[in-house]
C-alpha cells in the first residue's frame, strides 16, 4: 500500500451540514475502495491565490490515507464529477528507504600553498667597523661630492633612453 495526500477546495457558499456531508462521501469513498484513512484535516475557508470561477475564498480539506495504486484515479474521477469541488490534487507520499547507505565522507588533505611567502627584512644592522672607519676617514668637503656622482650615474636602461633622445 502507499500512502497518498488528497486536497480538495469546496465552494465557501456551501453551508456547514452540506459541507460535512460532502466531505463524508468522499471519506467513505476512499475506505469503499480499500483505503485506509489515517487523517481527515479541516482548513476551513481561506484565501485563494487568484480567482477560480470568480470566487476568491475556498474550503480546504487535506485527507491522508493509504491505498493501492489504483486507488487514487477513482477518486480524482469522482472529484472531477462533482460541481461543489473548486480545485483537487492527489500525491503519493515517498517513504524514505533505509537501505540506501550514505556516501562515505571525504577528508582533503591540508591545501599548501604555492607561492612563498615575501621574505621578511631583517632590521638594519650596524656597519661593520672597517667600513664605519673608512667613512669616518674621508673629509667632509668630498663626502658632499661624492653624493651627486653617485646619482650621475646612468644605469644601462637609462643610458639606452638618452641615446634615443640625442637622436
Amino acid at each position: 500500500m502507499n500512502k497518498y495526500e488528497l486536497m480538495y477546495i469546496l465552494d465557501p457558499s456551501l453551508e456547514g451540514d452540506a459541507r460535512k456531508e460532502l466531505i463524508d462521501r468522499f471519506t467513505k469513498l476512499l475506505t469503499d475502495n480499500g483505503a485506509q484513512v489515517d487523517k481527515v484535516d479541516e482548513w476551513g475557508k481561506r484565501r485563494l491565490a487568484y480567482p477560480i470561477d470568480f470566487k476568491n475564498e475556498g474550503y480546504y480539506v487535506l485527507i491522508n490515507f493509504r491505498a493501492e495504486s489504483t486507488v487514487p484515479r477513482e477518486i480524482e474521477r469522482n472529484l472531477g464529477i462533482s460541481e461543489m469541488v473548486i480545485r483537487s490534487m492527489i500525491v503519493k507520499i515517498e517513504e524514505k528507504r533505509s537501505s540506501v547507505k550514505p556516501r562515505p565522507v571525504q577528508v582533503r588533505p591540508p591545501v599548501i600553498s604555492l607561492i612563498q611567502p615575501a621574505p621578511v627584512e631583517a632590521p638594519a644592522a650596524p656597519p661593520e667597523p672597517a667600513v664605519a672607519a673608512a667613512v669616518d676617514a674621508v673629509p667632509d668637503n668630498q663626502a658632499e661630492k661624492l653624493e651627486p656622482i653617485a646619482e650621475v650615474v646612468p644605469t644601462p636602461a637609462s643610458a639606452e633612453a638618452t641615446e634615443s633622445v640625442q637622436e
